[in-house]
């Protein structure tokens, strides 16, 4: 049998529950549940008894963890505001690095954790689940294949509903309507353009909690072309991106979902053409992919790279909302993007009741 890289997720909060422990089972090629970390000792009690996990520590206990020789790996899902400090220590520690996204809150964190994972010789990916999900990675490829002509405009629209008293809307946290839900249409326009904006301008409307309940952006990109978004905490939940090119348009909606199946809308020549894509589970190939690239010593796409090029867009958005301008950026190169042939398939999961933790918008689920 291949060798199993043996995780500790860290967090475990309604993400991790919902979406990461149960994913493991289908990425039991490579991967293996081997520790969980944890502040609230009933979870860590009944998540190890529900997925057979020998070793549970608590966040007082992560350095024991680290150096317990018991796991290759972290997968950070706790607030954005502790992904530089665990996945630093982590890195520090000669373990390989899966952090949730947004990678950090500063461009200066996300610089500061690539430096000590390659100082460590340790692998570092930000979990961009779209990067392996057929749908987004064909959307894609409709581009490269110059079907749309020469793509001009790209506009997004991504709501979702927030409970004052989430941690995606409380500052001390990390939350924000950008790091949360604006980062995917940013993330979208990147990866469909295949290059980095050169301006932006921000706009944010209203309070939810105590962060921005909504935000319109623009991104200026080389040679002409515009992407715009907006996204929202108070609006009913919307999820949908489009293409316009010089020959067609491509709609994706919904677009950023894991839990429902995605469709394009694609229109060439004044004929429209739909294709459902079914529902499966994304975070799976998050894990086969890392796995793959350890295992392989090869350097994973979506890396450090590519979460510090979409943090250093929303510094730039939110220093464009403050002061009522455009924010230039400087160039910044990226030599790997999403392709189709990074598509990992895998059945959907059935999502299990979760404990001590909210879905963003009440309730347990």
């Amino acid at each position: 049998m291949r060798k199993q890289i043996r995780y500790a997720v860290v967090g475990l909060g309604h993400i991790a529950q919902v979406a990461v422990l149960p994913a493991f089972a289908n990425a039991r090629r490579n991967s293996r549940l081997a520790g969980l970390v944890s502040g609230d000792p009933l979870k860590r009690a009944e998540l190890a008894r529900t997925y057979s996990v020998e070793h549970a520590w608590s966040y007082e206990q992560y350095d024991e963890c680290l150096k317990s020789g018991a796991i290759d790996a972290v997968y950070i899902a706790l607030p954005n505001s502790l992904h530089h400090e665990y996945a630093l220590r982590a890195a520090q520690a000669g373990l390989h690095v899966l952090c949730e996204k947004p990678m950090a809150l500063e461009e200066e964190q996300c610089l500061r954790m690539s430096e000590a994972a390659k100082a460590a010789r340790a692998k570092l990916m930000v979990a961009y689940r779209l990067h392996f999900e057929r749908a987004n990675l064909e959307a894609i490829e409709v581009l490269r294949s110059g079907q749309l002509g020469e793509p001009r405009l790209f506009s997004s629209t991504f709501c979702t509903p927030v409970e004052p008293g989430n941690v995606r809307v409380r500052r001390e946290t990390g939350g924000g309507v950008l790091y949360d839900i604006g980062i995917y249409c940013i993330n979208a326009a990147r990866s469909l353009f295949r290059d980095e904006p050169i301006e932006v301008q921000a706009t944010t409307a209203g309070v939810r909690g105590e962060v921005e309940e909504a935000v319109a952006g623009c991104l200026r990109f080389p040679g002409d072309r515009l992407a715009t978004f907006n996204c929202s905490f108070g609006a009913a939940k919307v999820s949908e991106y489009r293409v316009a090119g010089t020959k067609g348009d491509l709609c994706v909606e919904p677009a950023y979902d894991y839990a429902r199946p995605l469709k394009h809308r694609l229109t060439l020549g004044g004929e429209t053409r739909e294709r459902r894509y079914a529902k499966r589970d994304q975070f799976a190939p998050e894990l086969l992919y890392f796995s793959d690239c350890i295992l392989l010593n090869r350097e994973p796409e979506p890396g450090a790279e590519e979460g510090l090029a979409d943090v250093r867009v929303i510094r730039a958005l939110y220093r464009s909302a403050e002061t009522g301008r455009p924010v230039e950026l400087e160039r910044f190169e990226r030599r790997d993007r999403p392709s189709l042939e990074q598509e990992i398939r895998r059945p959907p999961i059935d999502k299990p009741e979760v404990i001590h933790a909210r879905a963003p918008s009440g309730g347990s689920r």
